[in-house]
């Protein structure tokens, strides 16, 4: 039996060469065409929890008539020698295919296994986090928003293609933020952290309606309110909504008394909503101007562009020794990191390898 790989494991693997493997995923599109020259190929993008890719099936192989008899949802497994192509990626000119067994297709749409693991621990961090909040209205606000729309928060994804476009992508873009807003408001202790980690929990709350993946799929459709509105403004609204149906309950009256008003409060993390995206060019409504708003805005992009150098070594094709091709939309060529620092033999050759990969930690 040939190796079962994801469409991540199979991209790296086929940078290093050609090779023969299994990879399950979900036809998210399939369509027939046709070259310049008019010879007939279909076009399938395959999609599982991590990634995708465009596989293509010409007419003179067994793919091109399994494809005539495939539909949109499909979950297949796809067996095949495999390679990387400079024009297309991740290609396999003879490839067959099976549809998954019940049992198998569950397995896919949980994700492998160290993906499942670091979501949830990243849940568990989100909560933890929310469970530290002090201010009562910035706790039971958040509390709510997780009871509420936990289940649809945890297949939602962070983009569409740049940074964490997968399902479960924004639970990890979340809760790193949420680590990154924790330190930096130890360093600077002027930060509100309570409104800090509320704001950095609600930016992006639009995108559970905008970024959404079924709960039996890989495919990311679209939302017309998330077309009309985007994800800020439905951010406001969503947030105002949940806000208001609180601060009504009975048992919240001594929200009235409580300083700094629940009104500046409330006004406040609207705020980090509508700017997070700091500039107007980027589709934020105003700049930020508070101390929060500033470090949301700064958090938000690092994370968004770490995750995208991370992605590129993985991903991207070597020019040269430790050099790496740009990824879209980083602003140019990538170069291994510097290896951190060993006295042992073994650390050396480790972070050599590791280099040459693109994957060595930073130096600390």
């Amino acid at each position: 039996m040939i190796e079962l790989l994801s469409i991540s494991e199979l991209r790296r693997a086929a940078q290093r060469g050609r090779l023969e493997a299994r990879v399950q995923g979900q036809i998210e599109s399939l369509a027939q065409k046709e070259t310049k020259d008019g010879k007939p190929y279909w076009e399938m993008i395959f999609a599982d929890a991590e990634a995708k890719f465009t596989l293509r099936a010409w007419s003179d192989t067994p793919g091109y008539k399994a494809c005539s008899e495939l539909e949109r949802g499909g979950f297949l497994e796809i067996s095949g020698e495999f390679f990387h192509s400079a024009h297309f990626g991740v290609e396999a000119k003879q490839w067959t295919c099976r549809n998954l067994e019940p049992a198998e297709r569950e397995a896919l749409l949980g994700g492998p296994p160290e993906l499942r693991e670091k979501q949830q621990r990243d849940w568990q961090w989100i909560e933890s986090c929310v469970a530290s909040l002090g201010d009562p209205r910035l706790h039971v606000l958040c509390e709510t928003f997780l009871l509420e729309f936990g289940a649809r928060f945890r297949r939602t994804a962070a983009a569409r293609k740049n940074h964490h476009a997968r399902r479960g992508g924004l639970i990890e873009h979340t809760a790193q933020m949420m680590r990154a807003a924790d330190a930096i408001a130890g360093v600077y202790p002027q930060l509100h952290r309570d409104l800090l980690i509320a704001g950095v929990l609600f930016h992006d709350c639009g995108k559970l309606w905008e970024n959404v993946l079924p709960e039996d799929g890989f495919h990311m459709g679209f939302d017309e309110c998330g077309e009309m509105m985007g994800h800020i403004a439905f951010g406001v609204e969503l947030l105002n909504r949940l806000w208001h149906t609180i601060a009504a309950r009975p048992e919240h009256a001594g929200w009235k008394k409580l300083t700094p008003r629940s009104d500046d409060v409330r006004l406040h993390l609207i705020h980090l909503i509508l700017s997070h995206h700091g500039e107007l060019q980027f589709g934020s409504p105003v700049c930020p101007k508070t101390p929060e708003a500033c470090a949301l805005h700064y958090i938000d992009n690092l994370d968004a562009k770490l995750e995208m150098v991370f992605t590129a070594y993985q991903n991207a094709a070597a020019l040269a020794p430790r050099i790496f091709e740009r990824a879209w939309p980083l602003p140019g060529n990538l170069v291994a990191p510097l290896v951190v620092f060993s006295t042992s033999a073994n650390g050396d050759a480790e972070n050599a390898a590791a280099q040459e990969r693109g994957t060595a930690e930073p130096a600390q």
